[in-house]
């Protein structure tokens, strides 16, 4: 779903609208980012990009838009008339999704006329702050499963349809197996997984008469839930009910609560001694990556992990201390210098370099020998330049990046972050663009 011109803070309205009957049209240049990583974060995944430029190539504010801002701010409606017709024409360097981002690294930057790049600041921030957020989630994970496969149960639990379709397809960025999400699935190529709920078999006499009749209706591989009752009895009963059905590999059962690792070992020797190693133990309820990797450490036999509503929402971290700052307008360089938030001035550019000793610089700079470009040019004139990257693609880029990233930032429990340095040459202009700006203050 593509946002309308009126999803935005009122404050964009009203500063694109002085902006326009002031005359300041010329180019500016913002530039999103993220702070800091939240506590037990190692790194980003970069997500949203796509989302963002969707939004922006339909972008326009018509005439009723316009009316909803003057209702708005309890104007006339020719007050804001000005606004109708605005689209964005501008330029967007982005970060390819799939890619890692470390602190302070851009993201994204829009180069557009003042009035548009500042009226699509809210929704770039929501597109890329919340997808991010979850991928960075996510793969956190596919990590803690080690081999095992991840797959999504959390549109129940999202804040939103949308948001529940953005999770799992970040999800299957990241590296998810599959996903329960039906529209999720048909919309990014995504393998459907599911199985059943306790109120299906509490609505049979008994679990097995559940469990045949669940089978008669899916003739292929079937995942029975065997925790309704006493979870060690329903996975005899299930154990009985697949070997007399004799339906063959990609069967399973699921556990939804207890002690699973407990659970998991017990089940197991059931499943073995009746005949089924083959028969995989599927475990959910309330899981994360840090339950997931406690139950991976602990030996426990599962063989999937199904994680919902602590990653759909990204529960320990559900926002990223991210910004979108003016960092030029009309050619001149600007910065922020209020205390703690100071930002770096000028269009930018990201070279990775091995080991993530990744620098930040300016744009036009020379890049170092051993460093390659993170921001690409992804729209200019207000269209995307060439076309939508496939959703495997991405998660190449971030199985790569990966492989690379220091052992330290991919741990489970207190992760250390890498931190990129700042190019001398852009050292050099901020502090050029502080001085600047505090004789001007001083002046004042």
């Amino acid at each position: 779903m593509t946002p309308q011109a009126t999803a935005t803070d009122l404050y964009e309205v009203t500063m694109a609208l002085s902006y326009l009957r002031e005359g300041m049209t010329a180019p500016a240049t913002f530039s999103l980012f993220v702070r800091d990583v939240p506590p037990q974060r190692g790194f980003l995944v970069s997500a949203g990009l796509e989302s963002a430029l969707d939004y922006l190539e339909g972008l326009r504010v018509e005439p009723a838009d316009a009316e909803a801002f003057a209702a708005a701010l309890h104007r006339p409606a020719a007050d804001l008339a000005p606004l109708a017709g605005l689209r964005f024409t501008g330029e967007v360097w982005g970060v390819p999704e799939g890619r890692i981002v470390l602190p302070g690294e851009p993201l994204l930057e829009v180069t557009a006329p003042l009035p548009e790049a500042q009226l699509v600041e809210t929704c770039l921030l929501n597109m890329l702050n919340h997808q991010t957020s979850l991928a960075s989630k996510a793969v956190r994970c596919v990590l803690a499963a080690d081999g095992r496969p991840v797959v999504d149960f959390s549109l129940r639990r999202t804040h939103g349809i949308e948001s529940g379709i953005q999770a799992a397809r970040v999800g299957g960025l990241v590296g998810f197996a599959a996903t329960s999400n039906v529209a999720a699935a048909q919309a990014f190529g995504l393998p459907a997984t599911g199985t059943m709920a306790h109120s299906y078999v509490e609505a049979f006499a008994d679990e097995e008469d559940a469990f045949r009749a669940f089978a008669r209706t899916h003739p292929g591989p079937v995942t029975l839930l065997v925790d309704t009752y006493d979870t060690e009895a329903g996975t005899a009963v299930a154990a009985r009910v697949l070997r007399e059905l004799n339906r063959g590999p990609g069967c399973g059962i699921r556990l939804d609560s207890g002690d699973l690792g407990v659970l998991a070992e017990r089940c197991r020797r059931l499943l073995d001694d009746a005949g089924l190693p083959e028969v995989r133990i599927v475990a959910s309820g309330g899981l994360d990556e840090f339950a997931v990797d406690a139950l991976v450490r602990s030996g426990a036999p599962i063989d999937v992990f199904a994680v919902g509503t602590r990653v759909g929402v990204a529960a320990d971290a559900p926002y990223l201390d991210s910004a979108y700052k003016l960092v030029a307008y009309d050619g001149t360089p600007v910065m922020k210098l209020s205390t703690a938030k100071v930002t770096a001035p000028g269009p930018k550019q990201v070279w990775r370099r091995p080991g993530f000793r990744d620098v930040i610089g300016t744009r036009d700079e020379r890049p170092p020998a051993d460093g390659g470009p993170l921001l690409h040019r992804v729209m200019t004139d207000g269209e995307r330049v060439g076309p939508r990257p496939a959703l495997d693609a991405s998660r190449r880029l971030l199985t790569d990046d990966l492989r690379t990233l220091p052992a330290e930032a991919k741990r489970i429990h207190d992760p250390v972050s890498p931190h990129a340095t700042i190019s001398p040459r852009l050292s050099r202009l901020t502090d050029e663009v502080r001085r600047r700006l505090q004789g001007t203050a001083r002046a004042a």
